[in-house]
């Protein structure tokens, strides 16, 4: 009794592929966008981490200490969220629902992009709190943020709106 072979998909992406092969392939994409977030929220977060331990932190003002709370708190939950998909994959291995797991994983990521963002905002604005002290601050961070925005969501938004197919 022979098996039929896996059906081909070629579904929204033109590919020829099995939903088997389709989610291998996003996962191993998922995973490489995932490297560089990690690096970049690991760095920063490990940054953060020793500030509290410098002589300067014990005489920051109390609006400065709590700004700083805040960020290494967005900073731990960016670095969880884009850990996540690794511990989410090393769990569910061989249960045979890879496609679910990418589609987890992507959220999660998602969000950890997300948190990301936030942890950079409050970091950028901690840091020119106290280098400066300046009124222009709120527009330097405001500025940064949108160029973040602009960056990471809307050039994405807008080529996928521009350049996407209507299927």
């Amino acid at each position: 009794m022979s098996q039929d072979p896996p059906s081909k998909d070629t579904s929204d992406d033109g590919r020829s592929e099995t939903p088997e092969e389709q989610a291998d392939r996003q996962w191993q994409e998922l995973i490489q966008e995932i490297r560089v977030a990690q690096t970049g929220v690991q760095i920063l977060f490990g940054f953060l981490l020793t500030v509290v331990f410098t002589p300067y932190f014990q005489g920051m003002e109390t609006p400065d200490k709590s700004i700083y709370i805040v960020t290494v708190v967005l900073g731990a939950l960016a670095t969880g969220a884009l850990i996540a998909p690794v511990a989410f994959h090393r769990i569910v291995s061989g249960r045979r629902i890879k496609p679910e797991a990418v589609q987890w994983a992507s959220r999660l990521t998602f969000i950890g992009i997300v948190l990301l963002l936030a942890t950079c905002t409050a970091a950028l604005l901690l840091v020119l709190r106290v280098a400066t002290h300046d009124a222009l601050v709120p527009w330097l961070v405001a500025g940064v943020l949108s160029w973040y925005l602009a960056c990471w969501f809307g050039l994405p938004l807008w080529a996928r709106a521009r350049h996407t197919s209507r299927r």
